[in-house]
């Protein structure tokens, strides 16, 4: 008797078209596992990203705006969460692999660091040979994870993750649409924090935009996802020539006037002198760090456990532990 996992494996040959990657076809992991009875491989990918502390930071993680006041801008577990239902949208119309999408969706952002891309480019000015967060988000999946052990992640789901940022010949077409529905979600959502902070007014707005976009944020998002889904023939994952263009111009914007706007990056200045103290204290005295990553200095050296540890870390945590290390505690005398 078919097991459900079996059961499911045959009904995505049924579902999925022919430039669509199943279950069974896929790669296998880095350390060969038993099937589940009831999930497929991707499937169980999906839930042990969820299940995953790196995951479970990501709440605390600056997607743009460092420390706003409000309950409604996003974190980086938004953003991940909005890449991965955009994702899914395309790969079902498409009749592509929803829960590979889904799986890569979910990890792609587990190695960033805090206080978001101020954050990134302040560890990579500090670790040899640099710092990107995608190689690092699969380090997490791959190694920190689980004490060490890593989550043992399918293949194509561990290649979805690598390469969200800038693609590989070798990708899968669902890698493909987590890496132009993460460029979706961030454009268009970064806009509309920028207008709810007052960064922006929603005139402000290039008349361009809302012009071939759309007005709102829903509109605007729905412009992009429609245009993937009826310009992806043959197995190729585009925009139309029109629409390329049309991203293109929204995307240029956001890096001239939003990401490098002073209201919005007035404290950026100050990470790189958190980072920088941070990283500084790991190398030099590897003592202070938890045993898991005294371990990883063991290992690998100082320098790669002081960056797995502070990439880890929450926007929080970070200034927490700043605040431990560098500012005197209050005292009475009695």
């Amino acid at each position: 008797m078919a097991s459900l996992r079996e059961e499911r494996e045959a009904l995505e040959h049924i579902m999925i078209g022919s430039y669509g990657v199943t279950a069974d076809a896929s790669k296998g992991r880095l350390v060969p596992e038993e099937e589940d009875e009831i999930r497929t491989c991707f499937q169980r990918d999906v839930d042990r990203i969820t299940h995953s502390k790196a995951f479970r930071r990501l709440k605390h993680k600056t997607q743009v705006f460092l420390q706003p006041e409000g309950d409604h801008y996003r974190t980086r577990l938004t953003h991940t969460l909005e890449v991965s239902r955009l994702a899914r949208t395309v790969a079902r119309a498409l009749r592509l692999n929803e829960d590979l999408v889904e799986a890569a969706a979910l990890g792609h952002d587990l190695g960033h660091t805090p206080f978001g891309h101020a954050g990134e480019r302040a560890l990579a000015k500090l670790v040899p040979g640099g710092f990107r967060h995608y190689e690092q988000s699969l380090r997490v999946v791959d190694y920190l994870e689980r004490n060490g052990h890593g989550l043992n992640l399918s293949y194509e789901t561990r290649m979805g993750i690598l390469n969200h940022t800038y693609g590989s010949p070798e990708d899968t077409r669902e890698a493909t649409i987590v890496r132009m529905c993460d460029r979706i979600a961030y454009i268009n959502h970064d806009l509309d924090d920028s207008v709810r902070a007052g960064i922006i007014t929603s005139s402000d707005i290039p008349e361009r935009i809302r012009e071939e976009c759309g007005e709102t944020n829903s509109q605007r998002i729905n412009t992009f996802i429609k245009d993937i889904i009826e310009n992806s023939k043959e197995g190729e994952i585009a925009f139309s020539p029109a629409i390329k263009d049309t991203y293109d111009f929204f995307h240029s914007y956001m890096y001239s006037d939003i990401y490098v706007n002073p209201k919005a990056k007035s404290e950026e200045r100050k990470v790189d002198g958190i980072i920088e103290k941070l990283y500084s204290v790991y190398v030099s005295d590897p003592g202070k760090l938890p045993e898991e990553y005294a371990a990883v200095a063991l290992l690998e050296g100082e320098e790669r456990a002081a960056c797995d540890y502070i990439s880890g870390m929450t926007d929080s945590y970070a200034m927490e532990k700043y605040s431990e290390l560098f500012i005197p505690f209050a005292w009475t005398v009695k």
